[in-house]
């Protein structure tokens, strides 16, 4: 069976199994920076108001990518983070990040309108941290952090004009007297024709002498396009050219191997799944980059076809494993693991109208090209008016659940493809263990999820009505899993949680 689905995704995607596809990764990570360290490779990502946040993923070959750390576990305690009194931080958080090297240490750094600040986080062991958090002001927007041969330290910032900024030493913020001037104006320009997007995205790299720029920008009428600079000083002057455009596929940086490949990493916005990484073969062609972007890559991979960045969970551990992050900051007194071993129990602190105000939704990723997931949760301890079950995130959101009204019991669905949440099935229960599932298919940008229901996991029932699901700029992300309990009309209730599983099983059922 196995074999047969590696085939049919092969077969889809127009490439032979045995080859690495392109995107390498058909899940939500933009704005990928990537570092190498011996023969490891690192690379950060933006996941803004989720929590944990800046995401650290390990790869020995650009290729098959894992989770191992986080660089903050909370950006700030405030009522947008916190999704408190009214507020929330949906699309704001942290956004585009930098990750560096330097002399034994590591260096993550991103910043938030949010919060206005500038973060730098620092750690020896970038797996297993602790991590050490510099924040100053202001917030600098999409900046690269940049160490210079002479130890100098600085940050590229800004859109359509890029700034160089010098740091003190110790990060701790911009250097009195040190340099601080424009070095590119107007980079769009190289693009051609009027500006839709700004040039943003910063990355600054150093290869062989010289100083390489790489930036985002968007020609109306046209594509996203990866755009370079280069000079031979830092502070220029520098000449510029488009260093990619193809199907929308930019931002983001390049990278070499120890045996002295190059690759360009960059994202295409791919509908409802969406941001999703591309890994590029590179050349230089006197001086300057060259990028390619082949549907399959001659690269080993020991990758089984589902994203390692997502997995199954029986929540058996003591920890939450890495794939999680919950939407906004967790309430800690309201989640449990050890309430009811081998199980995840949310329990209402508050009353929300719907489900994107709730508080402690345990989230991760949806992928492409087609992803299932399945929970089974025990409604007994929902009070009249509680709400529990599987969500599919987003602003356009949509989820299969329980509800509780008076001492019954209901199977409910509720739909926002629309803008507004409608709830389109309701059943009774009749039993307290509810089995629930949704399926995304991502194919051809279909962008829809599936909800079902089922009394003992084998037989599954459809139950409401799809969602077309719609990349909504309010989120700013990819449409999530997640699963969720709240109440409507007095706290206390709880859910229990007994797993979730995510798979590719829609393949199946085509």
């Amino acid at each position: 069976m196995m074999f047969a689905l590696t085939m049919m995704v092969g077969m889809l995607a127009g490439v032979l199994p045995s080859q690495v596809k392109n995107p390498t990764i058909w899940a939500d990570v933009p704005d990928p920076a990537i570092i190498r360290v011996g023969r490891d490779y690192y690379m950060s990502s933006t996941t803004m108001h989720m929590s944990p946040g800046l995401p650290i993923m390990k790869s020995r070959n650009l290729v098959d990518w894992k989770l191992v750390s986080y660089a903050y576990q909370t950006l700030g305690d405030t009522d947008e983070l916190n999704l408190a009194n009214g507020k929330n931080a949906y699309g704001k958080g942290s956004w585009a990040s930098s990750l560096r090297y330097h002399n034994g240490t590591f260096c993550a750094s991103t910043f938030s309108f949010t919060t206005g600040k500038t973060y730098i986080y620092t750690t020896k062991n970038i797996e297993k941290g602790p991590w050490k958090t510099i924040s100053f002001s202001p917030a600098f927007h999409d900046h690269s952090l940049f160490f210079d041969d002479d130890g100098r330290v600085y940050l590229i910032t800004g859109a359509e004009d890029i700034r160089l900024v010098e740091l003190k030493a110790d990060l701790t913020g911009p250097k009195p007297g040190g340099i601080d001037q424009i070095i590119v104006r107007n980079a769009s320009k190289v693009a051609g024709g009027e500006v839709g997007l700004r040039a943003e995205g910063s990355q600054l790299f150093k290869v062989n002498g010289k100083y390489y720029l790489c930036n985002i920008t968007w020609p109306k009428g046209g594509m996203r396009t990866e755009i370079v600079h280069r000079a031979d000083s830092l502070t220029g002057p520098y000449e510029g050219r488009i260093m990619f455009q193809d199907r929308g596929i930019a931002q983001g940086g390049i990278i070499d191997t120890p045996d002295g490949q190059w690759y360009a990493y960059l994202f295409q916005d791919h509908g409802a799944v969406g941001r999703i990484p591309y890994l590029m073969p590179m050349t230089w062609e006197d001086g300057w980059p060259k990028v390619q972007a082949p549907e399959a890559l001659n690269v080993k991979s020991e990758a089984s076809g589902i994203p390692a960045i997502v997995a199954s969970d029986e929540f058996t551990k003591p920890q939450l494993p890495l794939v999680w992050q919950w939407n906004h900051n967790p309430d800690a007194a309201h989640w449990s693991l050890t309430a009811r071993p081998g199980f995840l129990r949310l329990t209402t602190s508050r009353v929300d109208k719907e489900v994107v105000e709730a508080r402690n939704t345990l989230t991760q990723r949806t992928f492409g090209p087609l992803c299932s997931g399945t929970i089974r949760l025990d409604a007994t301890g929902l009070k009249d008016g509680d709400f529990a079950g599987l969500l599919a995130l987003q602003g356009r959101y949509g989820f299969v659940g329980v509800t509780r009204t008076g001492s019954d019991l209901f199977w409910v669905s509720v739909n926002a493809g629309s803008g507004s949440p409608k709830e389109t099935a309701r059943q009774p229960m009749k039993a307290k263990i509810a089995y629930l599932r949704i399926d995304c298919n991502f194919m051809d940008r279909k962008d829809e999820a599936s909800f079902y229901m089922s009394e003992d996991g084998k037989s599954w029932t459809p139950f409401g009505e799809p969602l077309k699901m719609r990349y909504d700029l309010t989120h700013f992300m990819g449409y999530r899993y997640g699963l969720f309990a709240f109440s409507t009309q007095s706290p206390g209730g709880f859910a229990d949680f007994d797993y979730f599983h995510i798979g590719d099983r829609t393949l199946d059922r085509s």
